[in-house]
C-alpha cells in the first residue's frame, strides 16, 4: 500500500519533468536550426516571397563568382610556386657551372648559405667518397664492385641468376631509360662549346658511342664511363659520369689518343702446338691485320714441340710480314706465373700495356681498345671477365653439327658463361707490374697465381675496373687435372673443369638422360594401347 501511494505522489512530478525536457529540446532545436546573420550565412528567401525567384538567382550568382575567385587565385599560387621551384633549379644549376669538372676542390661544409648549397656539398662529397678519381684499399678479391659493360644496343652482366641472361637488351624500363639519359648527357657536353677552340667543331650524336662500362656502390651512387669515336682513327673522347643518388653530374672530359699505345700480348706456353696454330689465327687476324699496335712474347716451357711452336711464329712474321714479336725459352717446369713474369721484365722498351694471355684465349680488335681505354699508369688496371665456352660437343650434339669457331663465339646462356672467378687474363701497364711487385714465384703448376697478383692490386691505391666484356673468350678444351697439384689447387681445377662442360640444364639432361629416354619410351606404349 505505502509503495502505491509513493508512486501515485510521485507520477505528477515525473509527467512535469517530461513536459520541461520536451520544451527545451524544441527551444534547442529552433536555435540549431534558425538561419543565420549575414556575416556567417546568406539567408534563404522563403519560397512563397515575391522576391524568392530573384533572390535565389542572386545567391547562386554570388556563389559562383566565389569560386570563380578562389579558382583564380590557385592559379596565381601554382604559378608563383613554379616560378620559384624554376629559379631555385637555375640557382643550383649556375652553383654547379662555378665549381670546375675535376672536382679535387671540396666544398666548405661548415658555413652552408642556401638549403642548395648543402644540397650540392653533399652530392659532391658522394663523388668525392666513390672510388672515382682513385682506387681505395680492398681486403679481399671478393670486395671489389664489378662493372658492367653496355652498348646502345645490349647489355653485358655479371649477375644473370635464372631469369636474366648474360648479353641481352635492357628490357626493365627503369634500367634502359638510365641508360639513354647517361648517353644523351654525355653527348650533350660533348657538343657543348669550350670557348677556345676555333675550328668548326665536331657534332657528336649517339652513333658515335662505342662501349660504356657502369657500376653502383650502394652508400655512393653509380660511376658510368662512356668511350665515343674521336676526331680521327685511333683518336677517343671519354666522358665519366657519377649520379650520387641524385642528378647525374659530369666529373670528367678527356680527349683521350691511343695511336701510339702499344700492347704486349705474354703468352706462357708448354707443348700444345696445335692449340698454338690456332692462337695464331686469331692473333694474326685481329692483332696484326685489324689492329696492328701489337707486339707478342711467347715464354716457352722446355723443348718438346719448341720447333713446331718456332715454324708456326716464323711462318706468321713472313706472311704477314710482323716483326714485333720475342720467342723466350726456359728450360724449366712449367710455372704460368714465372712464364709471364719473365716476358713482362724481358721488355726493355719504354712503358706498354701488358696482356697477360693464354693460348685458348679468343680476342677481337674492340678488346684490345677496350684493354687500352681501360688501363691507366699509376691509376687503373684492367681484369675483364671473359666468355667461357662450353663443350661444342654437348651443346652442338653430333659432331657433324659443330659449327665454325667464329660461329661458335656468341654469347648465350646455352653456349658459355661469364668466367667472373677467372683472374688470369688482365691488362695493366708494366710500371704497375713491376711497381706492385710480379708474380709470386713459388707458385707452380695450375692456378693461384693471378689470384694472388689480383689481391695485390686490390691493397694498392690503384683502381681495378672488373666488368664482363663482349670480345674475350675462353675455348673450351679438355682439362687435365694433374696428381701433383696441392690439394687446394687440385680442387679449383676439378670445379673450373666442371663448369667449363656444360650448362646446369644441359648436365641435368646428361644425368636424366636414362630416365628420359624410359619416359618417352612408356609414352610410345600408352599411345599403341590407345
Amino acid at each position: 500500500m505505502m509503495l502505491r501511494r509513493g508512486f501515485i505522489l510521485f507520477l505528477p512530478r515525473l509527467v512535469g519533468l517530461l513536459v520541461v525536457a520536451c520544451c527545451s529540446m524544441s527551444i534547442v532545436y529552433m536555435l540549431a536550426c534558425t538561419p543565420k546573420g549575414d556575416s556567417q550565412q546568406l539567408a534563404l528567401p522563403r519560397v512563397h516571397s515575391p522576391t524568392g525567384k530573384e533572390g535565389y538567382e542572386a545567391i547562386l550568382q554570388e556563389r559562383e563568382e566565389q569560386h570563380r575567385n578562389y579558382i583564380i587565385s590557385l592559379k596565381k599560387q601554382i604559378a608563383q610556386l613554379k616560378a620559384e621551384l624554376q629559379g631555385r633549379t637555375e640557382q643550383l644549376k649556375n652553383m654547379q657551372n662555378q665549381y670546375p669538372d675535376s672536382l679535387d676542390i671540396r666544398l666548405d661544409h661548415s658555413k652552408p648559405e642556401k638549403a642548395q648549397a648543402n644540397l650540392l656539398a653533399f652530392l659532391r662529397s658522394q663523388v668525392d667518397k666513390a672510388e672515382v678519381h682513385s682506387g681505395v684499399k680492398l681486403s679481399t678479391e671478393y670486395a671489389a664492385v664489378p662493372f658492367e659493360s653496355f652498348t646502345l644496343q645490349k647489355v653485358y652482366q655479371l649477375e644473370t641468376g635464372l631469369t636474366r641472361h648474360p648479353e641481352e637488351k635492357p628490357v626493365r624500363k627503369d634500367k634502359r631509360d638510365e641508360l639513354i639519359e647517361v648517353i644523351e648527357l654525355a653527348v650533350g657536353s660533348l657538343n657543348k662549346p669550350d670557348g677556345v677552340s676555333k675550328a668548326k667543331p665536331h657534332v657528336y650524336t649517339a652513333s658515335d658511342f662505342v662501349e660504356g662500362i657502369y657500376r653502383t656502390e650502394k652508400n655512393k651512387g653509380t660511376l658510368y664511363e662512356l668511350t665515343f669515336k674521336g676526331d680521327a682513327k685511333h683518336q677517343f673522347k671519354k666522358i665519366v659520369l657519377f649520379r650520387p643518388f641524385g642528378p647525374v653530374m659530369k666529373v670528367k672530359n678527356e680527349n683521350l689518343n691511343m695511336a701510339d699505345t702499344l700492347i704486349n700480348v705474354i703468352v706462357p706456353l708448354a707443348k700444345r702446338a696445335s692449340k698454338f696454330r690456332q692462337f695464331m689465327q686469331n692473333f694474326r687476324e685481329m692483332g696484326i691485320q685489324q689492329d696492328g699496335r701489337i707486339h707478342l712474347t711467347v715464354v716457352y716451357f722446355g723443348k718438346e714441340q719448341m720447333n713446331e711452336v718456332k715454324s708456326i711464329l716464323e711462318n706468321t712474321s713472313k706472311s704477314a710480314n710482323f716483326k714485333n714479336f720475342t720467342f723466350i725459352q726456359l728450360n724449366e717446369e712449367f710455372s704460368r706465373g714465372k712464364g709471364l713474369d719473365v716476358g713482362a721484365r724481358f721488355w726493355k722498351g719504354n712503358n706498354v700495356v701488358l696482356f697477360f694471355c693464354d693460348v685458348d684465349i679468343y680476342f677481337t680488335a674492340e678488346f684490345l681498345n677496350s684493354c687500352r681505354l681501360n688501363t691507366q699508369p699509376g691509376k687503373k688496371v684492367f681484369y675483364p671477365v671473359l666468355f667461357s665456352q662450353y663443350n661444342p660437343s654437348i651443346i652442338y650434339g653430333d659432331h657433324d653439327s659443330i659449327p665454325s669457331l667464329e660461329q661458335q663465339l656468341i654469347i648465350k646462356k646455352e653456349t658459355g658463361f661469364w668466367r667472373d672467378f677467372g683472374f688470369g687474363m688482365t691488362c695493366q701497364y708494366r710500371s704497375d707490374f713491376i711497381n706492385i711487385g710480379g708474380f709470386d714465384l713459388d707458385i707452380k703448376g695450375w692456378g693461384g697465381e693471378d689470384v694472388h697478383l689480383y689481391r695485390k692490386y686490390l691493397h694498392s691505391n690503384l683502381m681495378v675496373i672488373r666488368t664482363p666484356v663482349r670480345g674475350l673468350f675462353h675455348l673450351w678444351h679438355e682439362k687435365q687435372c694433374l696428381d701433383e697439384l696441392t690439394p687446394e689447387q687440385y680442387k679449383m681445377c676439378m670445379q673450373s673443369k666442371a663448369m667449363n662442360e656444360a650448362s646446369h640444364g644441359q648436365l641435368g639432361m646428361l644425368i636424366f638422360k636414362q630416365e628420359i629416354e624410359t619416359h618417352l619410351h612408356r609414352q610410345k606404349l600408352s599411345s599403341k594401347k590407345t
